[in-house]
């Protein structure tokens, strides 16, 4: 039941928001390794402007998205298949 509820406050959030579409901040932390950083990439909304960052040991890869999004939802969806990559941080 837990996980149900874990994007819900986001989803209020973005609900709240009556300007659509809207530029939203997608940021990952992710492990650098084994293809990780490309299952992420795989997931943005085609058109956003990605950056990377790696963490100073380089085990990890901030990646940052920003794009124009349609609908709460759509930004829910790509967020829930992130969470389920392993070892990936959702912020």
């Amino acid at each position: 039941m837990m996980e149900i509820d874990k994007y819900k406050n986001l989803r209020y959030r973005l609900m709240e928001s009556e300007k659509w579409p809207l530029k939203y901040m997608f940021k990952f932390i992710v492990p650098n390794e084994a293809g990780k950083v490309d299952q992420v990439k795989a997931l943005l909304p085609k058109g956003g402007k990605v950056t990377f960052k790696h963490t100073a040991n380089l085990k990890h890869v901030s990646v940052t998205c920003v794009a124009l999004m349609e609908s709460a939802d759509q930004i829910i969806v790509i967020t829930e298949k992130a969470d389920k990559i392993e070892g990936v941080i959702v912020l």
